[in-house]
């Protein structure tokens, strides 16, 4: 990768598989694994949005033949990026960043792959990099957003534990923060403060961090409304159990106190 010769980068090895060449300004990366039908009604109700984002798929390693490549080349994916090294979602996350950087995009768009993000905010999102946003965070508790039978513990926990832990660690007054719905400028992805290509980021840590610095870094920061949608029922997730829960608001809490800051 041609990025690798400036700047010093930890990156899993991937795969790389180039349906077509780059087309539009910005791009949408989709981590994802394993998600099923869920994945591909994610990819169907992105072909109206084709013609003004390139759709970048960053596959964890899917073993259910979701992400297969003729089905995602009919769907007019531009790109299918299969992690090969460790990690999990912050290695997805790595790998697809550094794709982007080298097709040459000022900024990209990142939604999840499970069918809870709704992509009518794809354009919100554009017009916010092209606004000069350096970070946007998609929200579905304000105004303009949509909390879709969000559970209630989980609802209670984004609003008065995480987000306020990142919003007093950001300086800034943020509602949502575990939202994956989110856009970066090629600026905020490259910050030499920042320093987003290390392997400590595996999972959730770099969503965290992210909105931890960005706003500390004088970065440019907003949220906009989202819809995000979770189906009646059991709660899709891959955050089973209390030792997960645990883990996962202890690296937000790392985020907070500065763990990661290089």
């Amino acid at each position: 990768m041609t990025l690798t010769k400036k700047i010093s980068l930890e990156v899993p090895k991937f795969t790389i598989s180039d349906f077509k060449p780059r087309s539009m300004k910005y791009c949408l990366i989709i981590p994802v694994i394993n998600e099923g039908k869920k994945f591909k009604r994610v990819i169907a109700s992105l072909k109206s949005y084709a013609s003004r984002i390139d759709i970048i798929v960053a596959d964890g390693g899917s073993t259910d033949g979701s992400t297969e490549k003729r089905f995602l080349k009919l769907n007019g994916i531009k790109a299918l990026l299969i992690k090969k090294g460790e990690g999990k979602l912050g290695a997805q996350y790595r790998m697809a960043f550094l794709y982007a950087l080298n097709e040459g995009y000022p900024g990209v768009i990142t939604m999840d792959g499970n069918g809870k993000d709704d992509p009518e905010s794809i354009p919100d999102f554009i017009n916010a990099l092209d606004t000069g946003y350096d970070y946007i965070q998609g929200s579905r508790f304000i105004k303009g957003g949509k909390a879709i039978n969000t559970p209630l513990i989980r609802w209670f926990a984004i609003r008065f534990i995480f987000s306020f832990l990142l919003s007093i660690a950001s300086g800034y007054l943020y509602t949502d923060v575990t939202n994956g719905h989110r856009a970066y400028s090629k600026k905020l992805i490259l910050h030499p403060k920042l320093k987003l290509f290390r392997n400590v980021f595996n999972s959730y840590e770099i969503l965290f961090y992210i909105t931890a610095r960005a706003r500390r870094l004088r970065l440019k920061s907003i949220e906009i409304p989202v819809t995000r949608k979770y189906p009646k029922g059991k709660i899709p997730t891959k955050i089973i159990g209390l030792k997960k829960m645990y883990n996962v608001f202890e690296t937000a809490l790392k985020a907070s106190t500065g763990f990661y800051n290089p």
